[in-house]
């Protein structure tokens, strides 16, 4: 029985077309831009641009439109799943958040915004993958997060 392809390192930066090949989320709820660089097994960094044509940011809140905590979670899990694809022995078919075990936010995130994601792979018993992450924007923090995911 044949096995299935080994995924295909992709070329750095990653475009919104490479991304979808390795995840199965897509407008409007693909949340990373761009895969800046990724090292299979170690660490991935990607940016989410935040626009105020974003239909999240149209009741979050009315006059002062703010990220959402929970998206900011979100774009990290789709960012360490690009990774987990990027790291799995095998093509990666499902990829599930399986907790969130710490989460601090530094500062709002707000239109104009482009939010940088690094994230680090800090342990893996297949099929679960522990992950650190910090969010920033112009270099301040933003985010810590630590996560971990089911990849299969």
């Amino acid at each position: 029985m044949a096995q299935p392809d080994k995924p295909v390192m992709p070329t750095f930066p990653m475009d919104v077309i490479a991304i979808q090949k390795c995840i199965p989320h897509r407008h409007p709820f693909l949340f990373i831009d761009r895969v800046l660089e990724a090292v299979p097994n170690e660490r991935i960094v990607a940016t989410k641009n935040v626009s105020i044509a974003d239909p999240l940011l149209q009741g979050h809140f009315p006059g002062q439109p703010v990220l959402p905590g929970v998206v900011i979670v979100e774009t990290i899990a789709q960012a360490t799943a690009v990774l987990g694809y990027l790291s799995h022995d095998l093509k990666l078919e499902q990829c599930l958040l399986t907790e969130v075990q710490s989460a601090r936010f530094r500062r709002q995130v707000v239109p104009g915004d482009v939010l940088r994601i690094e994230a680090t792979l800090v342990k893996r018993r297949a099929p679960f993958f522990w992950f650190d992450a910090v969010c920033s924007v112009d270099g301040e923090p933003a985010a810590e997060v630590k996560l971990s995911a089911l990849m299969k």
